[in-house]
């Protein structure tokens, strides 16, 4: 069993999502590739994206019960042209203030998801290869 996770999130962003679940449901990301704001995590109510054959599932956020929240996961997916180049590369979702484009379910609170990366060790290289993911 691998311990190696291709993506996180940070506080931020988990008091965030808590939000936007409370309004909206049950979440999920897509990170398409391209550039500008189609280089962005988007944010959508589970299902409003509907992701298939062209797309891989990097994982599950997940997001801590805070005393006054029940904790959930949230899926990330990536669009699989766009994986091909960031495989080797651990991807944590933040947020920050500011607007971005498109029907990301933040932007109407002032606030953008980003996602900062690292490149994997070796180790974890090593652990994702051998757990075949």
């Amino acid at each position: 069993m691998t311990t190696t996770e291709r993506v996180a999130l940070t506080d931020a962003t988990a008091a965030l999502l808590r939000q936007l679940r409370a309004t909206h449901g049950d979440l999920m990301f897509h990170q398409s590739g391209g550039c500008c704001d189609g280089s962005s995590p988007m944010c959508y109510a589970d299902g409003d994206f509907i992701t298939g054959d062209a797309d891989v599932h990097l994982g599950n956020l997940t997001v801590e019960p805070d005393g006054e929240n029940e904790g959930f996961t949230v899926p990330v997916w990536m669009s699989r042209n766009q994986f091909e180049y960031w495989r080797h590369t651990h991807l944590t979702i933040d947020v920050v203030k500011g607007r971005g484009a498109g029907f990301s379910l933040e932007a109407p609170e002032g606030v953008r998801f980003m996602i900062r990366s690292r490149l994997f060790t070796d180790e974890e290289s090593e652990q994702l290869e051998a757990a075949g993911v």
